[in-house]
């Protein structure tokens, strides 16, 4: 195939905690994300109080303007939309027994309103927003209750929205348990505890989950798709030393490990070294490996940012964007330090669909930066610079052979950073009034990007 299929799904993504705002409307219940108070690297985690400032409270507002903001997104000619419900708004605590209504109606509203536009929602189940109360009281996906939990929440919603929602992810990023298991997991260490014992517990518990929740979808609603999401940047040996040859493999796997269960249905043999090196004991109940290998996903979706390189003995490290090691001398560099590789979304592509032979679909992809609001426009040169060399790699790609679900962009509306809590790292073609204090209109702006990414939707991407 040369040119992208007729039925690719084109579109955006963003995620409720970083986009909704009311906080506390509907009955929403605490999340794990409004507890954190400057991103990501913050371990730092209590519930904020009243009086301070927290940017998931107001967000961009979406939770109210979402009927502006997805006319806007079908102005661009967007095919799919991707982003979370949020858990606390169903079950605020996550313990209920009982659904919160006014939560599951706000849902109904905003996929009404994209079904009406001709947009498919691409819906993470969970985002980084698990129920706060859940952290507190059993100590987050190291309890095998949460998979109960997480059961009854996506029983509730794949009966709510099964003639609204085809298309399912389960946990956003999951293996990035490996780097920020708190975030991703709610994973908050004890004093002394072996973290590797907690992050490999939790990720059987969420894999038994993920397998139910596949078991679910397929029961109630057999003609959906639910897919993994991985954090998938890559990495590359920064030089021939085999050593640094073997470490960066290493390293790979250990992102890959995630897909590797839940796509292939068991744990791979390199696994167990891993674990005993590290004097990890995984409990395990009978019938949990019957059941990831029985229900395994039906497509690989995941973020691709950038790369990096790694040096023989270099610590292993990560952010929101991936790995972090050896600045590589070939690429340029975003403003905030994330280097730009449109080659390497190629090379993974091509790396990924070798591994697993399933559809794949990038449903991260895009680039923060400083954006200048000049004379009423915005002007983003380096946006559409970035996008448009991502897009010919996924072309290639597709002559390669690869089977591309779709494009889903990070960010098509400016958001609030989740690895930084800021506004003023920008990804979007919608520029949103608000800084990083929360000071602004929430005037919604096109940039330039906003009508080249339009072109390209209308064309299919036959002129890149």
């Amino acid at each position: 195939m040369d040119q992208f299929p007729g039925h690719f799904l084109w579109g955006g993504a963003v995620a409720a905690n970083q986009c909704e705002g009311g906080w506390d409307e509907g009955g929403k219940g605490v999340d794990y994300a409004s507890c954190c108070r400057t991103g990501l690297a913050d371990l730092n985690v209590s519930p904020p109080r009243a009086e301070e400032y927290h940017p998931e409270r107001e967000a961009i507002d979406f939770y109210h303007r979402y009927p502006e903001d997805i006319k806007l997104f079908a102005e661009m000619g967007f095919k799919v939309f991707r982003t979370s419900i949020h858990w606390t708004r169903i079950f605020p605590t996550g313990d209920e027994l009982e659904p919160n209504e006014e939560g599951l109606a706000f849902y109904d509203r905003l996929f009404d309103e994209l079904k009406k536009c001709g947009i498919e929602p691409l819906i993470t189940i969970s985002h980084y927003e698990i129920p706060f109360h859940l952290v507190e009281k059993y100590g987050s996906w190291r309890n095998r209750h949460l998979i109960d939990c997480f059961e009854r929440y996506c029983k509730t919603i794949f009966m709510r929205y099964k003639d609204k929602v085809k298309y399912w992810l389960t946990f956003n990023e999951i293996n990035n348990m490996r780097r920020n298991p708190s975030y991703v997991g709610g994973i908050l260490l004890e004093p002394g505890e072996n973290k590797q014992q907690a992050i490999f517990q939790a990720s059987h518990h969420m894999f038994v989950a993920n397998a139910k929740a596949v078991r679910l979808c397929r029961e109630i609603i057999p003609d959906a798709k639910i897919g993994v999401m991985c954090s998938l940047s890559n990495i590359y040996p920064n030089n021939c030393d085999p050593v640094a040859v073997f470490e960066t493999q290493d390293v790979r796997r250990r992102s890959l490990f995630f897909p590797d269960v839940m796509l292939r249905g068991y744990y791979p043999t390199y696994i167990y070294r891993m674990w005993k090196e590290n004097d990890v004991h995984v409990k395990m109940e009978a019938g949990d490996l019957e059941l990831i290998r029985e229900y395994t996903n039906d497509f690989l979706a995941f973020s691709y940012y950038r790369t990096t390189t790694h040096e023989a003995g270099q610590p292993y490290f990560g952010d929101t964007g991936g790995d972090v090691g050896t600045p590589n001398p070939y690429l340029e560099t975003s403003d905030w330090g994330w280097q730009i590789d449109p080659l390497g979304f190629r090379y993974t592509l091509n790396e990924l669909w070798d591994r697993y032979q399933v559809p794949l679909f990038p449903v991260e992809n895009g680039l923060g930066a400083h954006d200048v609001v000049e004379n009423g426009k915005i002007h983003d040169p380096y946006r559409i610079d970035y996008l448009e060399k991502h897009l010919k790699a996924l072309k290639e790609a597709v002559r390669d052979g690869v089977d591309i679900m779709g494009y889903a962009y990070w960010g098509p509306i400016d958001i609030v950073s989740a690895g930084t809590f800021e506004m003023e790292k920008r990804y979007g073609f919608i520029y949103v009034d608000k800084d990083n204090q929360g000071n602004g209109t929430l005037e919604r702006i096109k940039k330039d990007s906003f009508e080249w990414y339009k072109h390209v939707i209308k064309t299919n991407g036959a002129e890149l």
